[in-house]
């Protein structure tokens, strides 16, 4: 029992660093007024948000596998962490894309980007308070 513990513990932890992480993007998203700064910072958190999710979606994985029943929470769970993990990923290849010197693309990827944390972190909460629910 204590290997569960621990691996729900893990879990949860981990989706509050998921979220933190979200914020902190979302955040310089609406505070970082150069591109460049801004471009190089969510580059940096990239990889980070992208572990946490690993480490929800393996933790997730132990639980679901521990628990032997296949819950709607379960179900719900899965197709979300997939889809942020696409969503990411088409963000990241729109910013990558973006130069220097084009003003018009870096306006539209701010939005585009608020867009897209602010999407992400209301997943991240619905599926947390389906998960409290059921």
């Amino acid at each position: 029992m204590e290997l569960m513990s621990g691996a729900i513990q893990t879990h949860v932890l981990a989706v509050y660093i998921f979220l933190i992480i979200m914020i902190f993007n979302f955040y310089s998203v609406i505070s970082v007024k150069d591109f460049i700064k801004l471009a190089k910072r969510l580059k940096f958190m990239t990889p980070l948000y992208h572990f946490s999710n690993a480490v929800i979606m393996y933790t997730g994985a132990i639980v679901a596998f521990y628990a032997t029943t296949f819950s709607f929470t379960i179900g719900l769970m899965i197709p979300a962490s997939i889809f942020l993990l696409v969503i990411e990923i088409k963000r990241y290849k729109k910013m990558r894309v973006i130069k220097s010197d084009d003003v018009k693309l870096q306006e539209e990827f701010l939005v585009y980007a608020k867009k897209i944390y602010t999407i992400e972190i209301m997943v991240l909460i619905a599926v947390y308070i389906i998960s409290k629910v059921f």
